[in-house]
């Protein structure tokens, strides 16, 4: 499997959030420096790196799922060594018992680690299993490179500037597996986008477990915020395009509020999750705030720039929540009118207050209110795309599409539109939006 230049192949599959996604190209900058070559084929690789999602129980599912067909696929080639590895969020939460459960694994590595991966392959090589999950995150932000290899961008591009998060909210297992928050400085993120920028990145989307809870030293030695940030960002040579995820209300300073506001460059998009609509299950979600203070911050945001389009996530069948709960929640849903949202069920995650609270939510009750509520966010996205038909806006054309003479875009509301025209990738072009599609939008362009 290794190829002609002597150069080993590494297959990367990421789960989960776009910051693992992020992490995986970073990785794939680190090893490319380190004589091995990305490839898109795992039956090729001669070294598999699976990047885990732990948020839910049915991502860790997925990992031993895919962990038995690799084990098939090494059985199938016993001529054939090939280094099996899980990183991410579930290997800094399951550590050994990884490697108990599934002995083809040879290394577990945490996101605070990623920076060793090429010594611990070195030490792999040898014979050895290595299972490091230190929390070392302000090393690994110093570490992975991201001058040292010349990778291959699209027109968008994800940029981490914090990780970790201290709120510790009882259903989340971020606090466990990502850390304590930590925050890149104000030169570093800056010098990653003018890289970004200069490789031909028309739009970035900062990245963060809290990222309007970024508080990064500028060359002065001050704190910065978000909102600060952004707007330096903003200068930015080439850049057309600004976005952030994800949010927590508590972090929505005045500042920020301003940048929506005053920068064209940010996007009318926000996804600011509430989780529920109830007081009393906010306050055993440890997520301190209250409705009246989500409805009071929506309302600033929608003042500040009324184009914007919410997005959120919500827990059905946190642990007490009963029917009046519940429907306090449909009501702030429809109360707030969401673009878009995501929604689950509540997923006890091992470690967390909220597996041990009483009063956990039979699954049936679970599925039911589960479906009420997409029903209810599904129509309102269905209303916000048809409440677009007609407008003229700009989109940024990222790929060709499937049709001779198409290409795909984004909408400034994220939304993919599909349009003909002669413009070419990483082209701004004003779009008629002709027709709203379940997910996506059709648009005509003129093309000329």
């Amino acid at each position: 499997m290794q190829s002609e230049d002597n150069r080993r192949k590494v297959f990367i599959k990421t789960y989960g959030c776009q910051m693992n996604v992020y992490d995986s190209q970073r990785l794939g900058d680190l090893l490319e420096g380190e004589d091995y070559t990305m490839t898109s084929s795992m039956e090729e690789a001669d070294c598999i790196l699976l990047n885990t999602c732990h948020i839910r129980e049915k991502a860790t599912e997925k990992l031993y799922s895919d962990l038995g067909r690799v084990r098939v696929m090494c059985e199938e080639n016993p001529q054939t060594t090939i280094i099996v590895g899980v990183i991410g969020c579930t290997a800094q939460a399951e550590g050994e018992e990884i490697i108990r459960r599934s002995p083809l694994v040879s290394l577990v590595v945490g996101p605070q680690t990623y920076h060793r991966l090429p010594q611990i392959l070195k030490e792999v090589e040898k014979g050895e299993k290595v299972v490091a999950i230190d929390y070392t995150v302000k090393a690994k932000f110093s570490n992975l490179p991201t001058k040292k290899v010349k990778r291959q961008h699209g027109v968008s591009a994800f940029l981490t500037i914090q990780e970790g998060c201290d709120k510790f909210c009882t259903f989340c297992v971020v606090p466990y597996t990502r850390g304590a928050e930590v925050s890149r400085t104000v030169d570093q993120i800056v010098h990653e986008a003018e890289r970004l920028a200069d490789a031909g990145v028309s739009e970035i989307t900062l990245l963060g477990q809290n990222v309007n809870g970024w508080h990064g030293k500028g060359a002065d030695g001050s704190e910065w915020r978000l909102g600060a940030l952004l707007f330096r960002l903003a200068e930015v040579k080439g850049l057309r395009r600004l976005r952030y995820t994800t949010s927590h209300p508590r972090n929505m300073d005045n500042t920020l509020i301003a940048a929506h506001r005053d920068l064209s460059i940010l996007m009318p998009y926000l996804h600011l999750p509430v989780q529920a609509g109830s007081d009393r299950i906010l306050h055993a979600m440890n997520r301190r705030h209250t409705v009246s203070d989500y409805l009071r911050l929506v309302e600033r945001i929608r003042t500040a720039r009324p184009d914007i389009a919410l997005s959120g996530d919500f827990i059905v069948g946190f642990p007490g929540e009963t029917d009046a709960d519940f429907e306090k929640t449909l009501k702030l849903a429809d109360e707030v009118f969401y673009a878009s949202a995501y929604s689950f069920k509540y997923s006890s995650r091992p470690g967390t207050p909220g597996t041990s609270m009483a009063g956990q939510v039979d699954r049936y009750i679970m599925d039911e209110r589960l479906q009420r509520l997409q029903a209810l966010l599904n129509e309102q996205q269905r209303q916000f795309l048809r409440s677009k038909v007609g407008t003229v806006t700009d989109i940024l054309l990222e790929k060709t599409g499937r049709h001779e003479g198409q290409m795909i875009g984004r909408s400034p509301w994220l939304t993919p539109v599909a349009v003909q025209t002669r413009a070419s990738v990483g082209t701004v072009v004003n779009v008629v939006i002709q027709k709203a599609m379940r997910n996506s939008f059709i648009g005509t362009h003129d093309g000329k």
